[in-house]
């Protein structure tokens, strides 16, 4: 017989709060090093101002597939897909070379990280009762503040430490 674990709800909460650190993490980790890259590839405003575009339409574009996607595959499949996708997105931006592998790495990002909130926020109306919801929201959402709060910390002290920008999108991205 299967054991029931108590409060199972409220781990699932922390996973959805997780996801959304990590999320905002991967997504701050190019705004940390735009300074950087922006005198490497000798970008103006302009140019890096592409590379945010290319993942802002991505992203709203990718949260109306990611509802239907994860309707069709389940909360927790949809979940994992949409966190692998941005993940492997994350990482593949340590191989771009220009402007437009950069813009094509953040619209791949974009795509993904699109699943986070349509995905957290039906995972919350199938595990929590409606006078726990706004908790559970409000908990899972945080996720995006801290993430961002930890984003320049963690991208900084993986570029002095590898004294390279590429592996802090391959760490922030596994």
């Amino acid at each position: 017989m299967a054991r029931r674990v108590r409060g199972l709800r409220w781990y699932i909460g922390g996973l959805l709060f997780l996801s959304t650190v990590i999320n905002y993490i991967d997504r701050q980790t190019l705004a940390v090093l735009a300074p950087e890259l922006k005198r490497l590839y000798e970008w103006s405003n302009a140019d890096f101002a592409r590379v945010l575009i290319a993942f802002r339409v991505a992203y709203a574009v990718g949260q109306t597939i990611a509802g239907r996607v994860i309707d069709k595959l389940g909360t927790r499949n949809g979940l994992a897909f949409g966190v692998a996708w941005y993940s492997v997105a994350a990482m593949a931006t340590s191989m771009a070379t220009g402007l437009g592998s950069f813009m094509g790495a953040r619209f791949l990002l974009g795509l993904g990280e699109a699943a986070n909130w349509p995905g957290a926020t039906k995972a919350v109306s199938e595990w929590f009762p409606r006078r726990e919801s706004g908790w559970a929201v409000a908990l899972f959402d945080s996720g995006s503040s801290v993430g961002a709060a930890i984003a320049p910390w963690l991208v900084l002290s993986l570029y002095a430490a590898f004294g390279s920008w590429r592996p802090a999108f391959i760490i922030t991205g596994a």
